[in-house]
């Protein structure tokens, strides 16, 4: 744990399948989970364009489409890659014990 922020458990890591993401709530946070190449991420479940779950949206080829109008992203940085988006996601750190998936959420904010 940082000063900055807190370690929250989000999941199993046998939750979290290659290919497919998953939304997780940390407290008022909505983040989706996503397996690429092995590594699990974490980011932002809301599209920044309109209200829409990243989770339930298209994962191919470590990108992730937003279901609601196409809106793409890197999964692994939160990079935007296409339209009508216009901002990269909050992505966050990821920890790994055993099963047990936690992320770090920023306290400080």
């Amino acid at each position: 744990m940082t000063e900055a922020g807190s370690w929250h458990r989000v999941a199993a890591v046998s939750d979290i399948a290659d290919g497919e993401a998953k939304s997780v709530r940390v407290g008022e946070l909505e983040i989706a989970l996503c397996r690429v190449d092995g590594a699990i991420c974490a980011f932002e479940d809301l599209c920044p364009h309109a209200y829409a779950l990243l989770s339930e949206g298209f994962v191919e080829g470590g990108e992730i489409e937003c279901p609601l109008h196409g809106a793409r992203f890197e999964i692994a940085t939160g990079r935007c890659l296409a339209p009508p988006a216009d901002r990269d996601l909050q992505t966050y750190p990821v920890r790994v014990d055993g099963d047990d998936v936690f992320v770090e959420i920023d306290t400080q904010g």
